[in-house]
């Protein structure tokens, strides 16, 4: 038998457990999360009207049912209250670490720091119920927001902004959030981009999306498409384009609210008034000839009483583990972790702490293949270790007491009915308190 444990509950963690088990009738798999509740950011980072993709739990599921593969939730592993990775090594024939990319980048420009910038990051954490988010009240008082990015991520929090009570009220987000929502005054949101169309990195399926939100208008501004050349477009760029094309010869609407994209603008300050986010400073960029852009000298501003910053994530060093600055990566070959460019026998990596934050959630299982092979591939070596029979017995000896697979059942039970109290169906339960509290009634 080989006991491997599988830290992160997301789709890299359970596409890797699954690989494994198909592949080697001999591998139990533990799948431990500092969390109590599985499936990653796909339950924390898929905005609550994509009921399509957080289906994609149903699947993740089938793997964390699985006979040989055992959820152990509320397990922290690293940093001053986590369980050391050395101890970790000590329980199981082999790690592999799928704890993915937890930051956001920074813009690094005057103004990030003042209250009513976000990171798209923590927006999403909040209106998806992680029980880490903080509500600092970031809409309270809000007119116009910009979001900076032009990513799938984006579009999320665009869409989310200027929802209404009837499309979110069927969802599972959190009761305040929903309230906090309903009742904030947005009616413009401005989703822009440094570069141009052809460079943003949503899917058209996302895009077109913005068009079907109710009593709201996507305006597109017709000179800010002219620099794109049709003939040097993908088939996605192209499909993209055209989208927007549509929208920038629409007539205009008298709609409720506004979601403006704008492309070939660059932040370069958030200004303030009060103490806190008064607006956006961009400078106009153009096109220069190797695919990226370069500042014109010419500046415009947006007012705005809430930024959120939506450029891409970064991956966090875990303690005792090597780490990439420049990548945001663990260094590996293959999924083998090297420290000092050597393999460390029995450690591995799969998702975006091993490749970066790239690719869709089905990126994920070609990723975690590769790093079970070569796990498999190093089996014989890694199952002459001497390591506990259970390595349960060892962790809660160690004063760490795991949320099983039963405690999870008991939250999606509670939500259900918290759900039903409120006249909604699901409802996320948004508190460490609440999440364990729940757990532990089973």
């Amino acid at each position: 038998m080989l006991r491997v444990a599988v830290v992160g509950s997301g789709p890299s963690g359970c596409y890797t457990a699954q690989s494994l088990v198909q592949q080697d009738p001999g591998v139990h798999v533990d799948v431990l999360d500092r969390l109590p509740c599985p499936y990653g950011l796909v339950r924390y980072g898929v905005a609550p009207d994509h009921e399509k993709i957080k289906s994609l739990q149903g699947n993740l599921r089938g793997v964390l049912e699985h006979e040989r593969v055992r959820f152990l939730g509320g397990v922290r592993v690293g940093g001053p209250d986590g369980l050391p990775v050395e101890r970790l090594r000590q329980l199981y024939h082999a790690v592999v670490y799928c704890v993915g990319a937890a930051a956001d980048r920074r813009l690094g420009i005057p103004g990030e720091e003042l209250p009513g910038s976000w990171s798209a990051t923590d927006f999403v954490a909040w209106y998806s119920a992680h029980p880490d988010a903080v509500d600092a009240g970031c809409l309270h008082g809000v007119h116009s927001a910009v979001v900076i990015g032009v990513g799938n991520v984006a579009v999320d929090v665009a869409r989310m902004l200027v929802r209404s009570a009837p499309e979110l009220q069927p969802t599972d987000i959190p009761q305040a959030a929903l309230d906090t929502l309903i009742a904030s005054g947005i009616t413009d949101v401005h989703m822009v981009g440094r570069r141009g169309p052809a460079q943003a990195r949503f899917t058209t399926k996302e895009l077109r999306e913005l068009g079907t939100v109710p009593d709201t208008e996507v305006i597109v501004q017709e000179a800010e498409l002219a620099a794109t050349a049709p003939d040097a477009l993908t088939a996605v760029q192209r499909r993209n384009v055209e989208v927007l094309r549509g929208w920038a010869a629409a007539p205009p609407r008298r709609a409720a609210r506004r979601i403006r994209l704008r492309f070939f603008l660059r932040p370069v300050e958030l200004l303030e008034r009060d103490g806190r986010v008064a607006g956006v400073r961009f400078e106009r960029t153009a096109p220069d000839g190797n695919g990226g852009v370069t500042g014109t000298g010419r500046y415009e501003e947006v007012p705005a009483q809430l930024v959120l910053r939506s450029v891409g994530y970064r991956g966090v060093p875990l303690e005792g583990l090597p780490f990439d600055t420049a990548s945001g990566t663990v260094p590996h070959h293959e999924g083998r972790v090297l420290r000092d460019g050597v393999v460390s026998p029995g450690e591995y990596v799969a998702g975006w702490i091993k490749r970066g934050p790239t690719g869709v959630i089905g990126t994920n299982r070609p990723c975690a293949k590769e790093t079970a092979v070569s796990l498999l591939a190093d089996a014989p070596a890694l199952a002459a270790a001497q390591v506990p029979e259970d390595p349960l017995t060892a962790l809660r000896a160690a004063g760490v007491e795991p949320v099983p697979w039963h405690g999870w059942l008991a939250i999606e039970r509670a939500e259900a009915a918290l759900g039903a109290q409120l006249g909604r169906s699901v409802v996320k339960l948004a508190d460490w308190d609440a999440l364990l509290g729940a757990a532990r009634s089973a």
